[in-house]
């Protein structure tokens, strides 16, 4: 059987952006396993995408744990350098496909753009192959499990740094002006996430039970999604599952910009930022960006109404 190997070991975010690309070279291999390099924690959502076979649990920029004949197609989904081409390399794959950049001129393949929209850049490497990617193909499948809670309105204060989260006061703000509406209101969130999503709730007015962080799992996360009313959240991985089921979103940005990681023009999503261009600030920051900071309360009330009212 031949096998095309995909590295894109990274989290729920990065994982979502590269479906386009796993659903192009699905089509363009046809007959081929198509295995995708990722965290075991994403398994459940790569069966969603219906392009790939199977999930080889990685982590990232650790060696890629493949005990069989080379893979006759190697992706590089991760970056634009050594570390990642490497691993590439060693899988003894017959067809590499791989960022060229300053850090690897060689390299046989596109040169990599850093102020490229991270869904088109990978739709552009499988390009250069001769493989037509659509970057609008996003859409994953709607889980089998029942969502904790029907028709929410989901408030996801958290974020994997600091930089990106946007204060709790002002989260807590908001889910109180959507409880308010007489709507479920649910605050999401990882297990290292639930004091937080506890004290929003709390200062919110809303009851224990509306915290759902670290309750859900990730297909329980996509179920909630996938039916919710609207998500609120900063840019983070639940950005994109409300993008992957067309769910009305506000997303909040702060040191990286959403021309950049932001959902697609045309749909029933506001991405917020107060930025100006150039490059992006320190996504990994330990102090919240001055941009995210400058986003009020009465800008995402604003924006929530907007994605009720049909335009004009």
């Amino acid at each position: 059987m031949t096998s095309v190997l995909m590295l894109r070991a990274l989290g729920l975010g990065d994982f979502l952006t590269g479906v386009p690309a796993y659903r192009a070279l699905r089509r363009a291999y046809p007959r081929a396993e198509t295995v995708l390099a990722a965290p075991e924690a994403l398994r459940p959502l790569a069966a969603l995408t219906g392009a790939i076979d199977r999930l080889l649990p990685a982590g990232e920029l650790r060696p890629i744990p493949w005990d069989w004949p080379p893979p006759d197609v190697a992706v590089d989904l991760h970056g634009n350098g050594p570390a990642s081409h490497r691993l590439i390399d060693a899988t003894g794959a017959a067809v590499r496909m791989m960022y060229a950049s300053a850090a690897a001129p060689d390299v046989d393949g596109p040169w990599w753009d850093e102020e490229e929209h991270e869904v088109a850049r990978w739709c552009r490497l499988v390009g250069r192959w001769g493989i037509p990617a659509d970057p609008g193909d996003l859409r994953l499948r709607v889980p089998a499990e029942e969502p904790p809670v029907r028709r929410a309105a989901v408030v996801h204060p958290g974020a994997a740094y600091p930089a990106r989260r946007w204060p709790p006061d002002r989260f807590a703000a908001v889910a109180r002006a959507l409880a308010g509406e007489g709507r479920p209101v649910v605050i999401t969130g990882t297990a290292g996430e639930r004091d937080l999503a506890a004290a929003v709730a709390e200062a919110a007015g809303l009851p224990a039970a509306s915290v759902l962080a670290g309750t859900t799992g990730l297909t329980g996360l996509a179920a909630l999604v996938a039916d919710a009313a609207v998500v609120v959240s900063n840019d983070t991985g639940v950005s994109h599952l409300a993008t992957a089921y067309g769910v009305p979103s506000v997303t909040l940005f702060g040191p990286v910009s959403p021309a950049l990681w932001g959902p697609p023009e045309g749909g029933p999503h506001v991405a917020l930022w107060h930025g100006t261009g150039g490059r992006p600030g320190n996504a990994h920051g330990t102090e919240t960006d001055p941009r995210l900071l400058q986003i009020t309360v009465e800008e995402v009330l604003a924006a929530l109404t907007s994605l009720r009212e049909p335009a004009a």
